[in-house]
């Protein structure tokens, strides 16, 4: 069985706790979480612990205020520490970073942040202003407290993935960022720690998402529209799933060309909700061209 891991609620402890590795040379891992932990996450440690082998991997357990605004889910999202460490012991975790909103925004409100610039405009950005601003500054602060020279998010969260390598690239923050496959229950849907806001029903209704993502995926190499087509009228036969978006982008969420060259590699990404839990999911696209199957095929 796994050492039970080291729990830090002080940036002094945390030093404390990775100064023999720092010391040995060691590389650190990182897997930024807000708790309520799943397979997904623990996904996540595994790439982790893949990418730095004998040396720590730290996991931290923050609900970050920032990142929610009005209305949002803040107050009742799920906090279950005592479970969090159990996955994370399975999973021969290292450090657990579990700090108190103080600890983290010691100065109240911060006066300096990252901002996410054109991407985070669009998509969930367009829906939840301000969230990304959020998410990027306590990754950065994530980043500055652990010094990781590994992060691992998942692809779940794609937008969130793509905002973060941007801002290692235009900050020059010196972290490997690393994008960890989705991992999906048994009829496809994705894992979240808001799954369990879902009654049966609403649990019946939101692998709707799924579905939609594959019909598209299946016919991809007729290219964009029949694509988008094709997951629009799986959409229509769904029932109790109120869209915000769908849409397929280029690899780095861009817009695609008027003319899509064969090949083309491509992301379908969808949100909606399903009662009063708002999901998100997506799966990647080559347009114009039959492959292999990949990443979210069955």
């Amino acid at each position: 069985m796994s050492a039970t891991p080291a729990v830090a609620s002080t940036r002094a402890e945390l030093a404390a706790l990775l100064a023999g590795a720092r010391a040995d040379g060691r590389r650190v891992g990182l897997v930024p979480t807000m708790g309520a932990l799943h397979e997904g996450h623990a996904s996540l440690m595994q790439v982790a612990r893949d990418r730095v082998g004998d040396g720590p991997v730290v996991v931290s357990i923050f609900v970050n205020p920032m990142q929610f605004g009005a209305g949002e889910d803040l107050d009742r999202y799920p906090r279950t520490l005592a479970d969090d460490l159990k996955i994370c012991e399975r999973e021969g975790v290292d450090v657990v970073f579990a700090p108190s909103v103080d600890e983290v925004y010691p100065g109240g409100d911060p006066q300096v942040t990252v901002k996410a610039g054109p991407l985070g405009k669009v998509l969930e950005g367009k829906t939840r202003p301000g969230h990304f601003r959020g998410v990027l500054t306590v990754v950065a602060k994530l980043f500055g407290l652990v010094r990781p020279d590994v992060a691992v998010f998942g692809k779940k969260d794609y937008q969130q993935l793509a905002l973060i390598r941007r801002m290692v690239l235009d900050l020059n923050l010196g972290v490997d960022i690393v994008g960890a496959e989705i991992v999906r229950e048994y009829d496809g849907l994705a894992l979240s720690s808001r799954n369990r806001y879902l009654d049966d029903e609403q649990r019946r209704q939101a692998v709707a998402l799924s579905r939609t993502l594959r019909a598209a995926q299946e016919v991809d190499h007729y290219g964009p529209d029949v694509a988008l087509d094709s997951a629009r009228a799986e959409l229509r036969a769904a029932d109790g799933v109120d869209l915000d978006y769908l849409v397929i982008t280029d690899a780095d969420l861009g817009v695609l060309p008027s003319v899509v060259p064969p090949g083309t590699e491509a992301r379908i990404l969808i949100a909606a909700r399903v009662g009063t839990t708002r999901l998100i999911d997506n799966m990647p696209l080559v347009l114009g061209e039959t492959v292999a199957p990949r990443e979210g095929a069955s």
